[in-house]
């Protein structure tokens, strides 16, 4: 089974994780040749890759609204 790689692009870092933790019950259950593990190895990977970058995206945008939390805006005094 080969990754499509549109479809890892669409999944939420939640749907990722789920599979990665199948991914990995399968590889721990010792009941695969070593073609279906090379292959599961190969997809966890991907997905672990995947989920590297959804964090790495919401560290960023964290980062951003920290620093926007940090140093507000002044605001116009309107009073007179």
């Amino acid at each position: 089974m080969s990754i499509d790689t549109e479809k890892l692009k669409s999944l939420s870092f939640e749907a990722a994780l789920k599979e990665l933790e199948r991914i990995v019950e399968n590889l721990s259950s010792g009941e695969a040749n070593l073609e279906e593990l090379l292959q599961a190895y190969e997809e966890g990977i991907a997905y672990l890759n995947h989920c590297q970058s959804r964090l790495g995206e919401a560290e960023a945008k964290i980062k951003i609204l920290s620093t926007q939390i940090s140093s507000p805006k002044p605001v116009e005094d309107t009073n007179g």
